[in-house]
């Protein structure tokens, strides 16, 4: 057989073939290919002799940094799992990451969430980890022993790379975990393979129309596989990634001026606050190419025709199938709101039975081909579930129209969208039921001039017990990301119920809710 290509494999034949690109900016620091490739295979030794193997998990919980693509790409050389945590989260949440994942190496800034649980196998980031880096041996590393099964069980390894000049687990080993829909009130962690992951960016490479001398600004979270997908897509392509930590206006302007950035993680909100930043024309921002927006940001910017950007960006996706399942870019003019499938995947409509509905009739979305993840980390039964007959059952509800497209109906289980983030109601009623004044609890979203949906809470109090608003929604802050907190709370005496769950629709109706994805 012979061998398919990894991440590591893609950066080994960049080296090669692009000697001279920029392949990293991050501050000071600017990296060619050649010069990834040796940090990387320092790295991926430097981690090695710390214990983690094909299989092993590496964390980092921090900002956006070159190191998150150095530690996935060293990752994918020793046959390991590389976990970007999300670094808003409570120290709460990020215990219970460290728990579920159990990894050998956590790389990590300081923040109030990370300091206290920083311990053995923990490095911090910069002066530590540069200096961890720079013991690692610019020797060739081993090649992997096997690859790894969601649940951490080794299975053949695939074939090897004649020569072993760069040394990698085969194409379908999870190399990415990212963390994603809490909908019990815990996420999972979904594992995507190098196979998945170069499959995917090979199809937003046609969309997006992306050519040599691409350069994308890691902006928006790298934990999001919205940034994820095209940080690894102009990895891809041989381009250049920039990094900055967080969104920042002003910052943002500089860097596309300074390093002729060609597309960047923007949304509305973000959006408006460039243009405001940028009023007066002090940067040049026409190297970015992308979609109409307002006359102020097209007269800074630059159109972009390609299909990705034509009319409206994205299409449906989500972590479970590398970021982008369909595109609207591949279907102008379609009826349906989500256009067509990727050419590497199939997408069926399917009934409870597991039957394909009728065009028209709303169905599970699910879909099967070359950029679907592997499975959850450690869930045999949610993995059972979730790829019965075959297909992987996304969770989401979807028509297909008289055209062929389709259309993204909403979540069969409720999720509320509140400006770029997803916020599961199950999540932070299991945060509102741990306060000790707080018999039940229910979540619905409401709308919102600003996020397009609020977070509000229905709280039914203990007897004898009292908690202000103003209690509930510092004690959730203080469990859970400040983005997932309540906006607003009402008091009320009993939670409607279905069967076990709150009556969500009853809830809605009394309390105001709505423009939940979908509707």
């Amino acid at each position: 057989m012979i061998h398919q290509l990894t991440l590591s494999d893609v950066l080994a034949e960049h080296a090669r073939s692009r000697p001279q690109v920029t392949a990293v900016v991050d501050g000071e620091v600017r990296l060619t290919y050649p010069e990834l490739d040796e940090r990387v295979t320092r790295l991926a030794n430097a981690l090695a002799a710390r214990g983690v193997t094909a299989g092993e998990r590496v964390l980092w919980l921090g900002r956006n940094a070159h190191a998150v693509l150095e530690l996935l790409l060293a990752s994918s050389r020793l046959g390991a799992i590389f976990c970007p945590a999300n670094w808003r989260q409570s120290a709460d949440e990020l215990a219970f990451v460290l728990d579920d994942l159990a990894p050998k190496v956590v790389v990590w800034e300081r923040s109030e969430a990370a300091a206290p649980l920083s311990g053995d196998g923990w490095i911090l980031a910069g002066a530590d980890y540069e200096a961890f880096l720079a013991g690692g041996s610019a020797e060739a590393v081993p090649e992997p022993t096997g690859d790894t099964a969601p649940g951490g069980d080794t299975v053949p390894a695939g074939d090897t790379v004649p020569g072993g000049d760069a040394a990698s687990a085969g194409d379908a080993a999870p190399v990415l975990a990212l963390y994603t829909a809490a909908f019990d009130g815990r996420p999972n962690a979904a594992l995507l393979s190098s196979a998945a992951l170069v499959a995917h960016s090979a199809s937003l490479l046609v969309v997006r129309q992306m050519e040599p001398g691409f350069t994308f600004l890691n902006n928006g979270p790298l934990f999001h596989v919205g940034t994820m997908m095209f940080c690894l897509a102009t990895f891809q392509i041989g381009g250049t990634n920039v990094f900055t930590p967080a969104f920042d206006a002003e910052e943002v302007c500089r860097l596309i001026d300074a390093e002729k950035v060609t597309q960047a993680f923007l949304f509305g909100q973000m959006i408006d606050a460039v243009v405001a930043t940028n009023a007066g024309g002090k940067y040049d921002l026409s190297s970015l190419r992308f979609i109409s927006h307002s006359d102020e940001w097209d007269a800074m910017t630059t159109v972009d025709d390609s299909p990705w950007c034509r009319s409206k960006m994205g299409g449906y996706g989500q972590t479970e199938v590398g970021g982008m399942l369909t595109f609207l870019g591949l279907a102008p003019g379609a009826a349906g709101f989500a256009g067509r499938p990727s050419p590497l995947v199939q997408v069926r409509l399917l009934d409870d039975s597991g039957a394909e509905v009728p065009p028209g009739e709303a169905g599970e979305i699910c879909a099967r081909g070359k950029s679907i993840f592997s499975g959850y980390f450690n869930r045999p039964e949610l993995n059972a579930a979730r790829t019965r007959g075959g297909w992987h059952h996304t969770g989401d509800l979807g028509r297909r129209e008289p055209d062929g497209t389709i259309t993204f109906i909403g979540p069969r289980l409720r999720m509320i969208k509140s400006g770029n983030e997803n916020v599961y109601p199950a999540e932070v009623e299991r945060a509102l039921k741990i306060h000790p004044a707080v018999a039940d609890a229910a979540v619905i979203g409401v709308p919102d001039e600003r996020w397009h949906q609020a977070v509000k809470a229905v709280v039914v109090l203990r007897d004898g017990q009292a908690a202000s608003e103003e209690e509930i929604v510092e004690h959730v802050k203080g469990t859970l990301a400040s983005y997932k907190k309540p906006r607003h709370v009402v008091f009320a005496e009993s939670i409607p119920k279905k069967g076990f769950t709150p009556d969500y629709d009853a809830l809605d109706a009394a309390h105001g809710g709505g423009n939940y994805p979908g509707s």
